[in-house]
C-alpha cells in the first residue's frame, strides 16, 4: 500500500517538474527588414539579472535570431551603454537593437553584415 501511494504521488511531481523545464515564451518577436533585401527575426526573452565581478548588473535576457539563410543563433544579453546588446562568448557575433532598429556585427573586424534593420512586430 505504501509503495502504491508513493508511486502515485511521484507521477504528478514528475509531470509538474517537467513543466518547469519548458522554455518560456518570448516576450516579443520582431521581424526586421534590413539593407540589401536581408531579413532577420529576433525572439526576445527575459531572465534574471546577474552581477559582474565589478558589481555592475548584467542583464539576464537572451535573443534567438533567425537569419536570412535560416541559421539560428541564441545569444545572451550583455552590457550596453545604449539599446540592447547580445553577443556570443568571443564576441565574434554581436546583435544590437534600439527602439525598432537593429544591426549585426560579425568577425574580428566587427563588419556590419545586417545593416539598417527596421523591425515590425
Amino acid at each position: 500500500m505504501l509503495r502504491t501511494t508513493i508511486g502515485s504521488m511521484a507521477l504528478p511531481l514528475l509531470l509538474i517538474g517537467s513543466a518547469w523545464a519548458q522554455p518560456a515564451a518570448p516576450v516579443s518577436t520582431v521581424r526586421y527588414a534590413c539593407a540589401q533585401g536581408r531579413t532577420l527575426t529576433a525572439e526576445y526573452f527575459t531572465g534574471p539579472t546577474r552581477t559582474a565581478p565589478s558589481g555592475a548588473p548584467i542583464p539576464g535576457g537572451h535573443v534567438v535570431l533567425t537569419l536570412a539563410d535560416g541559421k539560428k543563433l541564441t545569444l545572451p544579453q550583455t552590457l550596453s551603454g545604449s539599446g540592447i546588446r547580445y553577443a556570443n562568448p568571443d564576441e565574434s557575433f554581436v546583435f544590437w537593437s534600439k527602439g525598432d532598429t537593429a544591426f549585426v556585427e560579425e568577425g574580428a573586424n566587427r563588419a556590419v553584415t545586417y545593416a539598417d534593420c527596421v523591425g515590425r512586430k
